[in-house]
């Protein structure tokens, strides 16, 4: 079996190690032209899915370089008001009954998790990903394989093509050509507001300890912040300096902007933000005001509709090139470590057996659509509601907060529903 995987993001690599682990011969095809084009990027947080899929993954000396590199960001979400007084605190542990060393999740920085990714991968006798290789469209053999076509004229055939090349997937477009992300009307600003010794000190606790925190004010707007903590890496011969931060990100209707262009830019979305929340508490708009410009940046959201079932066949998606989702939810790059998984675990199945490609794949594909289009779905409710004006829903997921907190039973019934996913 030889698999050509096209994109080299984090469910590609993960597919790929897990495949390499198994003995299965694998080949990641990347447009970019080497692993230090594109560094920048935030910090993930990584829950129990992704965790479970880079340990399956990864060799035993890779996970543990994951576990040094990443670090323990609990198992609380907080729902605070605009002045920061907590409305709710959402703990998976004590709603799932399970240790916080099973479901807690790890941050750790794309970069860092690209580089632990691609370690063994690029090795100059037998790399298995290639750089520079961008894909222009596929053809399905008459003897049951497949060839990807590259722009530079090489071509590459196997038995399977994975498309793992994001949410402008050129495999989608060809494989699926009616499925399309939505535009929702909805727009992020997001930046970073970095941290030294004295910042730290200056602001409260839960805004530099790592904690996850959603603000809801009793008006408009919708705010998440985040403080990240990131270790040195090297990354194709170029060392990148540790970064602390915080990240925060304001969601408003991209109506509300008026019909100023996205690209007026970082100052005048800086100065939008900073009106929408000038009576907030003084923390939360000394992070917006003193952000690093640099990193002050529109962020539009789209999703991808319910998906339907399809016949599977020798070539499939992972990732955000078939579940694109909001960032509102937490879980897309999550998502896309649980495809590459439960991808590797059918193909290495259906090897082992010696059974039939085809049947394998669709054992993957029932999988992941029922666990896809639940976190779609959320991630687009939870964009919808954070971005909507209207003041009664507002008032009464508050007031919903309010009591899950006085209560644990009201905490069950709605902030701890997600706990049951299987």
């Amino acid at each position: 079996m030889r698999v050509l995987i096209i994109g080299g993001g984090l469910g590609g690599l993960c597919l790929a190690q897990g495949l390499r682990k198994a003995g299965t011969d694998v080949s990641v095809f990347e447009r970019q032209a080497s692993a230090s084009e594109n560094l920048a990027g935030y910090g993930i947080h990584i829950n129990r899915h992704g965790q479970q899929a880079l340990k399956a993954c990864l060799t035993p000396e890779g996970w543990s370089r994951f576990v040094d590199l990443s670090t323990q960001a609990g198992t609380e979400l907080h729902f605070r008001d605009e002045q920061l007084r907590r409305l709710a605190t959402r703990d998976e542990a004590a709603l799932s009954g399970k240790p916080a060393s099973e479901v807690g999740l790890r941050g750790v920085g794309r970069i860092e998790l690209r580089e632990i990714l691609l370690d063994g991968l690029t090795d100059a006798e037998r790399p298995v990903v290639q750089w520079d290789k961008t894909f222009i469209h596929y053809e399905q053999l008459s003897g049951g394989g497949v060839r990807a076509y590259f722009a530079d004229g090489s071509s590459a055939e196997g038995d399977l093509l994975v498309g793992a090349d994001a949410s402008h997937s050129k495999v989608r477009q060809q494989y699926l050509p009616d499925v399309h992300r939505l535009e929702l009307g909805i727009l992020a600003i997001a930046g970073r507001y970095v941290l030294d010794e004295t910042r730290a000190r200056a602001l409260p606790r839960a805004l530099t300890d790592g904690s996850l925190n959603n603000i809801v004010p009793a008006g408009p707007g919708w705010m998440f912040v985040a403080a990240w903590r990131s270790r040195s890496a090297d990354v194709d011969g170029h060392r990148q300096a540790a970064q602390n931060y915080v990240m925060w990100a304001y969601v408003t209707p991209r109506s509300q902007l008026g019909l100023a262009p996205l690209d007026d830019g970082a100052l005048a979305l800086q100065e939008f933000v900073l009106r929408r929340i000038q009576d907030w508490s003084p923390d939360l708009t000394t992070l917006v005001r003193d952000a690093d410009l640099e990193t002050v940046a529109p962020v539009p959201l789209r999703s991808m509709p319910e998906l339907e079932p399809w016949p599977p066949s020798n070539v499939t998606l992972i990732g955000d090139a078939i579940h694109n989702m909001t960032p509102m939810a937490g879980i897309g790059a999550n998502t896309a470590l649980r495809d590459a998984r439960i991808l590797c675990d059918a193909l290495v199945e259906a090897k082992a057996s010696d059974g039939p490609l085809v049947p394998a794949v669709g054992v993957y594909e029932t999988q992941m659509r029922e666990y896809a289009n639940k976190a779609v779905g959320l991630s687009r409710r939870n964009a919808e509601n954070a971005s909507s004006d209207a003041p009664f829903p507002r008032r009464m997921f508050r007031l919903v907060l309010r009591l899950a907190q006085a209560f644990p039973p009201v905490m069950r019934a709605t902030l701890g529903r997600s706990s049951k996913e299987p």
